[in-house]
This record gives structure tokens, sequence and C-alpha cells, in this order.
């Protein structure tokens, strides 16, 4: 998931400026590939390159630049591990650093909505030339938005960046211009994917689990009725839903959600199921529980007249597959139901660029239906 843009535009809003950093090229052995990316900002960071003296030395350079008002748009700094940060790992990092403010919303908005509807998209990047230019320009399969500081400029980015859009090549290249001299594109290239998971239910076990998922790329809607019972803020992924009939929220789930019931009644647990499998278009329905209950739940399925295939599908008890833990705490749950989870997103492959964690103690969006 190529969270990093939703990202940037809450730091922007909260603190007026913040430094994108992105492994434009990795030669040899680095802690990550290129494509990744982490978001630095004076109090806070978000995303990891890596950690060790690599993210140490980002951070730095990233936070001098914030307390500088004349810096490039983008720029470069070349970082062999061994010799300049003592990293056995022994590779080449070059790493890219695009400061960004208010003004950013030209282009930065476009990244926001192509993360949010999983659209590939790439950010392309000047480095070099007018240093008082647009340097920033994100295309898409079929729009351009933002400017490089000049349209023929702007038209060679499109030509390099929309090929690599076009087959969801996932990851960062450094190309020169003909006929540029000093100026360097970078072709930042991001493929998000779908990954939502509806947790119903804000009890211990529900409350943990959105804990465990909120460090994943996961993008998650935490459903319940009870308002009071969610607390006062969540991560930037989560968005509280506070819903009268929660089975309901089914109705406009995207095929290939993920989804967990672990309300306070069994009934409407029940009543969740039912509309799920009437969907039948989840990746992963897992149901609180024991076996008695699942039994239970199987016979009244039957007794509708549902198919006893479509139930097979469901996974209850909960976290008791291959990665079943014997402790019943609800920490140990959410751990166990992530695994589950996180195992079966990876057989339909995943996004290795994405970022390593969510925003931290914002304001819960909260929507009411």
């Amino acid at each position: 998931m190529a969270d990093w843009a939703p990202a940037l535009a809450v730091r922007i809003g909260r603190a007026g400026r913040a430094v994108l950093v992105t492994i434009a090229h990795a030669a040899g052995s680095t802690p990550r590939e290129a494509g990744t990316a982490m978001i630095v900002t004076a109090e806070d960071t978000f995303g990891t390159i890596g950690g060790g003296h690599l993210e140490f030395e980002a951070i730095r350079i990233a936070r001098d630049a914030l307390s500088n008002a004349q810096v490039p748009a983008a720029w470069l700094v070349r970082f062999p591990l061994a010799a300049r940060l003592g990293q056995c790992c022994g590779g080449v990092a070059t790493l890219a650093f695009a400061a960004a403010d208010a003004a950013a919303r030209t282009w930065l908005d476009a990244a926001v909505a192509c993360a949010r509807t999983a659209t590939a998209f790439a950010l392309v990047s000047r480095i070099g030339g007018a240093a008082d230019a647009p340097a920033h320009l994100v295309v898409t399969a079929d729009h351009a938005t933002g400017s490089l500081g000049d349209a023929a400029l702007d038209s060679a980015a499109v030509a390099l960046a929309r090929p690599r859009v076009h087959a969801a090549a996932a990851g960062a290249a450094l190309c020169a211009v003909p006929g540029r001299d000093g100026v360097t594109l970078l072709v930042h290239v991001a493929v998000p994917q779908d990954f939502t998971v509806l947790v119903f239910g804000n009890g211990h076990v529900g409350r943990a689990l959105v804990q465990v998922l909120a460090t994943t790329p996961a993008r998650i809607r935490w459903i319940d009725g009870r308002e009071a019972a969610f607390p006062a803020a969540v991560a930037g992924n989560v968005d509280v839903v506070v819903a009268d009939a929660p089975a309901d929220e089914l109705a406009d789930a995207r095929p290939g959600t993920y989804v967990v019931v672990t309300t306070h009644s069994h009934a409407l647990d029940y009543e969740i199921v039912a509309a799920a499998l009437a969907r039948g278009d989840w990746r992963y329905l897992g149901v609180i529980g024991s076996h008695a209950k699942r039994a239970q739940f199987e016979k009244r399925w039957a007794a509708r007249g549902g198919a006893p295939e479509a139930f097979a599908r469901v996974t209850c008890p909960i976290g008791a597959g291959a990665f079943a833990l014997r402790g019943k705490e609800p920490g140990v749950i959410a751990v166990a139901v992530a695994a589950e989870i996180l195992a079966l997103r990876e057989k339909s492959g995943s996004d290795s660029n994405s970022l390593g964690g969510p925003a931290r103690g914002e304001t819960p969006q909260r929507i009411r239906v």
C-alpha cells in the first residue's frame, strides 16, 4: 500500500513542513530496496528505510533541511554503507530528499487520491535545475498533476513514468534527461493494493486486533454501535465507524475485503456472518468463538438454505489455524488472527514498498451511519 502520501499530507497539515526521504537507488546489500520511503518532521518520523546509521543520518539531514529556509526542492545523497556509515551490509544507498510544505498540495492531493483508491501512480521529482521552479509531478495512467518547471520537461517525465505505471513496476529509478545537463529525474512508482480489514466489535479482542493491525499497511474500518467504547485516538490507518446496523457495512465493502467479527452479541455475530456469506467475495471471514459456536452458526446457515461449501470458508474459531497460540488473552488472540490475515494476504502478493506503520496518535475519523 502506498501510504506515504496520506501520511505526508497529515504531517504537513500538522507541522507545516516535512521531508519525504526515498531510497532512489540501491546497489549491493542494503537494508531496504529502491522505492522504500519515510517521512521526517521536526518532531517525528513515519515509516522506515531500514533503521541503523543510514536512517539516523537521513533523519539528521532531513531535520537540518527543515531548520533551513533555503534548501533545494529535492536533492540526492549517496551513502556507501560500509565506508561512510560502518554498516557491514556494504552496499550503496542513494537517498532522495524532498522538502514539502502547503504548496505541495498541488501534486500531493493527487497522490493521496491514488493511495485511497488503490490506483498506481508515479511521483516524478526533479533533481537539479532552477531552485525556485516546481519540482514534483504525479503521473497516473491517464493524468498528470503538478509540474517540473516547464512543459517540455513535464512531457519527458510523463513519457518516462507512464510505461512504469502501466506495468505496475513498483520501485524507484534515477533517469537522465537528454539535453538537460545537471537535471536528473527520480521516478518513484507506487502500486497501492487494497488491503481493507473490517473489524466488527470494540470489545477487548476487537481493540487488541485493531492495535496490532494498525502497525501493518492495512486500512481498517472499526465498526460498532457503542460509540463510547471507542478510544479517543486511533492510528491514522483506522476509521472508526459508529453504526446502528453494523451488518449494513458489508454492502459497500470492496471485493477481497478481510472481515473479522468480534462483537458482544452472538446474534449480531451471526447477522454479520450471514450478510458476508450472501456476498461471498471477501478474502477472509473470521468469527470469534468456539467449535460449538461454529457448529451452531453452520446449522442456522443450512436451515436458511445456505450452501455448505460457502460456510466451509468461514474461519471459526479465529486464530486457530497454522499460527494457533494457546493463550486466550486478547493480545494473544489478536496476534494469531493478524498472522492468519497477513499470511493469506502474502499468498496473493503484497506491496513491498509500503511504509512500515501508520500515523500515530491522530484523532480518529468518526463516521456516523
